[in-house]
């Protein structure tokens, strides 16, 4: 059984991610992308799917307590993990691990730079002598295909590794203390005394091609620790929640593929918004919302150059017929990503399905324009400057939101029901068009300025007019219920409305009726209405809560935004890293993890919290 989702920590490359529980075991990982297949996938079923476990004898294999505690019975003979942690401002983990015998610290990480896609796990005796365990069971294909396996030797030296292969993927295990055949996985055990450094390093490589060679673990974790601090060294000081800032900023630039300037909305999939229930989806791609929204943060901390990166990402994605726009593209800008069930998974904690692909990406979602547009226009305010490319793709976009003005979508959250209209879709729009039009008049840049502005102030007439009920003094989930929505949020996000208007204060107020939990979190729309065509049940949206945490500290609520923050902040686990949901009966994060849309609002959040006021649109 897979441990509590905030057992887990992240380790990214920059081109994919794994997940490592406090027990030891990477219990998720995919190569070479975070949008390739698994080679463990123990996370979403059981030990026999696939994972690579390190961690003393008689440690317990499943995690027995929460973050911040020891895994363990101090005082029974049994190891216990003492400190488990980041290297500062990196994705280098180190855990460690007292016994009877001594102590060991184990140092997990996957290098940057080398073009490889790997992990390395060093482990290092700090006192006594200390016996290890370690179980490595490689499963391709999201853990169907055994592989065939060998061990490999130079035949001068002690140096081997073992290789294991199915179909187009390869695996090769470097290191000195291998482990040994036992049925269809490998195990065995080592002893380290204090002094002694043992290195491992398991990397994927096409099977046609000969294995890589060893690499010296020592160098690379020395320049993968060098990459993430000199990445987060220009990281201004945030005062008020500076740490979880910081890391929150790390994980956005974890979940961003180097080299194509992809940004993934999660590393995972099917981690469930309900337990046992069948909300479970692939999150390992790229929307153009969460990453719009993603770049929006990062920007606001300095970091330009990814914005550009991302920029041309997108231009790559979409270049070809506007009129084919999608919600969501692969990491490379790849356009089909169908859904399909794994049945041979049974699920983290028995959410079936196991979904890959997204059904979404053929979605219509009326807000996703509005979103990378306000996205860039601050990029333009930041001195970004328009090429040959990417103001025209602009103009195409704007013409899109022209064409599809009067359809009804999907919304914000990829509703699977009927398709509605949208407030929030219809005020995203509007934001398009406000964005398309400020870049003629205050960037000089060329375009139907005129035209534009009508269809903006169309829009705030008819949003005002059918997406606003005035006898609740409420802006509506739709124009045909008078239910809410916590994406209403965003309207003063986007300038539609002021933060401390008349209209935005009576929404949420309508919301904190409705959608918000004893405890303060807000749910995202109420699951019972059936409007998104599913079985009703989730847990409350960590990113809404955020954005509410906004609103009350821009509002000029800034003791209940301090408050709500604090707590939310406190749902983060040892590590700092935040799911999609918060399960606040159960105390236990559920959904994809994590989750740059929780990260992203944080940010915002924060920047609320620290500044007040209203801030420029």
């Amino acid at each position: 059984m897979a441990s509590p989702i905030e057992d887990y920590a992240l380790l990214s490359d920059l081109r994919t991610g794994a997940l490592v529980s406090s027990t030891g075991s990477v219990d998720w990982l995919c190569f070479p992308r975070f949008d390739s297949p698994s080679v463990f996938a123990s996370l979403l079923g059981d030990s026999n799917h696939g994972r690579w476990r390190i961690a003393p004898v008689g440690a317990p294999d499943e995690c027995a307590s929460r973050q911040g505690t020891d895994v363990g019975a101090e005082g029974a003979g049994v190891p216990i993990v003492v400190d488990r942690s980041y290297v500062d401002s990196t994705f280098v983990l180190r855990t460690l691990w007292r016994t009877p015998g001594g102590e060991v610290l184990v140092t997990d990480f996957m290098p940057v730079g080398d073009r490889r896609a790997s992990i390395a796990r060093r482990i290092e005796g700090l006192a006594g002598s200390v016996t290890m365990h370690q179980e490595l069971t490689i499963r391709f294909d999201y853990g169907e295909v055994v592989p065939w396996v060998r061990r490999d030797g130079d035949g001068i030296t002690a140096t081997q590794s073992i290789v294991a292969i199915a179909g187009p993927n390869a695996i090769v295990l470097h290191g000195d203390r291998l482990p040994s055949a036992a049925g269809h996985k490998h195990s065995g055990e080592f002893v380290v005394s204090a002094g002694e450094v043992v290195d491992f390093e398991l990397c994927w490589f096409p099977s046609h091609r000969t294995a890589p060679k060893r690499i010296d673990v020592g160098q690379s974790l020395q320049h993968t620790t060098t990459y993430w601090r000199d990445w987060a060294r220009d990281i201004p000081k945030q005062g008020a929640y500076d740490a979880i800032v910081r890391r929150s900023l790390l994980v956005l630039r974890a979940l961003t593929h180097e080299a194509t300037g992809g940004i993934v909305a999660a590393p995972t999939t099917s981690l469930p918004e309900a337990f046992g229930g069948e909300r479970n989806w692939d999150y390992r791609f790229c929307w153009l919302r969460d990453a719009a929204l993603t770049l929006e943060a990062m920007m606001t901390h300095g970091y330009g150059k990814e914005a550009l990166q991302w920029r041309n990402w997108l231009l790559r994605a979409v270049a070809g017929d506007s009129t084919d726009l999608q919600i969501m593209y692969g990491l490379g800008g790849e356009r089909r990503l169908p859904e399909r069930n794994l049945d041979h998974l049974p699920g983290y904690a028995d959410s079936r399905p196991v979904r890959v692909g997204n059904g979404a990406v053929d979605q219509y979602q009326g807000d996703v324009v509005g979103e990378v547009l306000v996205a860039l226009e601050k990029l333009r305010n930041m001195g970004g400057t328009e090429d040959h490319f990417s103001w025209p793709l602009q103009k195409a976009l704007l013409s899109y939101v022209e064409r599809h003005r009067d359809r009804e979508d999907h919304g914000i959250w990829e509703m699977r029901g009927d398709p509605q209209v949208f407030t929030h879709s219809r005020v995203m729009m509007w934001a398009a068009f406000d964005r398309g039009a400020r870049a003629v008049r205050e960037h000089g840049l060329d375009g139907d300025a005129d035209l534009w502005e009508k269809h903006r102030d169309d829009l705030r007439g008819e949003i005002m007019s059918r997406g606003f009920d005035a006898a609740e003094n409420t802006f509506t989930q739709t124009y045909a219920n008078t239910e809410v929505d916590a994406s209403l949020l965003v309207l003063p996000q986007v300038g539609f409305v002021a933060y401390d208007s008349p209209e935005m204060l009576g929404t949420v107020e309508r919301l904190e009726r409705d959608l918000v939990d004893p405890t303060g979190l807000i749910h995202r729309y109420r699951t019972q209405t059936g409007l998104d065509g599913l079985p009703p049940g989730e847990h409350p949206f960590l990113a809404c809560s955020f954005w509410l945490v906004e609103q009350y500290a821009r509002s000029g609520r800034i003791d209940d935004a301090r408050t709500l923050m604090d707590r939310l902040v406190g749902y983060a686990n040892g590590l700092g890293l935040m799911a999609e949901e918060y399960d606040t009966e159960n105390l236990r994060m559920a959904g994809n993890f994590p989750q740059a849309f929780s990260h992203l609002a944080l940010i915002r959040a924060a920047d609320a919290v620290n500044g007040h006021g209203q801030p420029a649109v």
